[in-house]
C-alpha cells in the first residue's frame, strides 16, 4: 500500500512500483520506420518491455527480418507495410492492425525522408516536397488516423521522433530542420487537444545518432570531428541510447506527461 505523505512532501514509490510503470505488457505498439536505426531499436526495447510490436516501413522484407529477430529473442512482433507518405496506405495499415488486435495503444512516428544536404537556396523542389509530405504530412496523417482509434478506446500514447535540428537548424539541412520544427509544434497541438481524450502526445529529439540517415556526417572524418566539437560528450549516440527516453514517454512512467519534447543529444544544445 502506498501511504500519501503530508502535503508538500514527495511521494516515494516502492522500487517495484516504479519499475512496473515502465511495463508495456500486452500493449499494441505500432512503430513506423522500424526496419532499421532508431525505429528498430525502439521496437526491440518495447518488445523487451512486453509489448506486441507492429514493425512497419515501406518494404515488407526489412520489417519481417526485424520482427522475426524479435520473436527469436522471445518477444512478440508482426510486420506490416506502411508508406507514411500515402494516406490510403496508412488507413489500410491501421485498419488491419485494429481488425487483428482490436486496438492500438502506442504509436511511434519515426519514419522520415532522407535529409537533403545542401544550401537552402539550392534545395531541389522534389526533395522539398518529399520531405514535407513524409516528415509533416505522414506524421500528421498517422497521428490523426491512429488518434481516432485511440479516442474510441479512451486512451493511448503517441511519440513523435523529431530532432534537435527542429530547435537549432542543422547546417545544410534546411528543409529537414524546417519539417522537424513543424513536428515539435504538431506534438504540442495534438497534446493539447487530445489530453481530454486520454491520449498523451510527446516528442523525442535525438542528437547526432549512428544511423543510415546520418551516415553522410558520421562517415566523413573531417565533418564528424567538426560535429563532435559541438557535443560536450564528444561522441555520437547509438540508436539504443534513444530507447530509454522512448520507453518512458510511451509507458505509464510518464502518465502525467504530455506535450513534452525530450532532448537526447549528448549536451549539444547546451553549447
Amino acid at each position: 500500500m502506498i501511504v500519501v505523505p503530508p502535503r508538500g512532501l514527495p511521494i516515494a514509490l516502492p522500487f517495484r512500483a516504479m519499475n512496473a510503470s515502465f511495463d508495456l505488457t500486452d500493449r499494441i505498439a505500432l512503430i513506423t520506420g522500424a526496419s532499421r536505426g532508431i525505429g528498430e531499436a525502439i521496437a526491440r526495447a518495447f518488445a523487451d518491455a512486453g509489448a506486441l510490436v507492429i514493425v512497419t516501413s515501406r518494404k515488407l522484407d526489412g520489417c519481417e527480418a526485424v520482427a522475426a529477430s524479435i520473436r527469436e529473442a522471445g518477444g512478440r512482433a508482426e510486420a506490416r507495410v506502411c508508406h507514411i507518405g500515402d494516406r490510403n496506405a496508412i488507413a489500410a495499415c491501421v485498419a488491419d492492425v485494429v481488425a487483428a488486435h482490436g486496438r492500438i495503444d502506442v504509436l511511434v512516428n519515426n519514419a522520415a525522408a532522407n535529409p537533403y544536404f545542401g544550401h537552402v537556396l539550392d534545395t531541389d523542389p522534389g526533395a522539398y516536397q518529399k520531405t514535407v509530405d513524409v516528415n509533416i504530412g505522414g506524421y500528421f496523417a498517422m497521428s490523426q488516423v491512429v488518434g481516432q482509434q485511440m479516442r474510441q478506446q479512451g486512451s493511448g500514447a503517441i511519440l513523435n521522433v523529431a530532432s534537435i535540428d527542429g530547435l537549432r537548424p542543422g547546417v545544410m539541412r534546411g528543409i529537414y530542420s524546417i519539417t522537424k520544427a513543424a513536428v515539435i509544434q504538431m506534438t504540442k497541438v495534438f497534446a493539447r487537444e487530445c489530453a481530454p481524450l486520454g491520449i498523451r502526445v510527446n516528442a523525442l529529439l535525438p542528437g547526432l545518432t549512428e544511423t543510415k540517415f546520418a551516415s553522410a556526417l558520421t562517415q566523413n572524418p573531417a565533418i564528424l570531428e567538426m560535429a563532435l566539437q559541438h557535443i560536450p560528450m564528444h561522441r555520437i549516440a547509438q540508436p539504443t541510447e534513444m530507447t530509454g527516453a522512448a520507453l518512458y514517454l510511451c509507458s505509464d512512467a510518464s502518465s502525467y506527461t504530455t506535450g513534452a519534447c525530450l532532448e537526447v543529444d549528448g549536451g549539444f544544445l547546451l553549447v
